[in-house]
């Protein structure tokens, strides 16, 4: 018979992007869709360093093995949707961080989503150039 791991569920979405992460005691290691997370961010260690700013807040760099799943969307509304979901996860394994992430800004969800095209113009706002002649 198989045995499960005990994990902490986080899920977070950003633009198009939704990322679900799982929290399991380890020692440091990220995973994002069965990759390592630098191969993931294709080397990109600002963005990696991002993803890894809610542990690092928290002091639990070391603490934590994560899998990400994420989907939809490009890699910076990718990379926002997995930290949100990592700080959701950490909240629910250590309530008492709550009020420290939520002061560095990690528990908010930032809305703002594409615009869509309306008929008649070029764009979600742009018209065409007026003429006088």
């Amino acid at each position: 018979m198989a045995t499960t791991k005990k994990y902490t569920y986080g899920l977070g979405r950003r633009k198009a992007a939704t990322a679900t992460a799982r929290l399991y005691k380890g020692k440091g290691e990220i995973t994002i869709n069965d990759k390592p997370a630098l191969e993931y961010l294709s080397g990109n260690k600002t963005q990696l360093a991002e993803i890894t700013d809610p542990l690092a807040i928290a002091g639990k760099q070391k603490d934590y093995d994560i899998t990400i799943v994420v989907k939809g969307g490009g890699l910076a509304g990718q990379v926002d949707a997995i930290k949100l979901a990592i700080s959701k996860a950490i909240t629910l394994e250590a309530p008492d961080l709550r009020p420290v992430l939520k002061k560095a800004g990690m528990m908010k969800r930032d809305p703002r989503e594409k615009e869509r095209k309306k008929y008649g113009l070029r764009s979600a706002r742009k018209k065409e150039q007026f003429s006088k002649r």
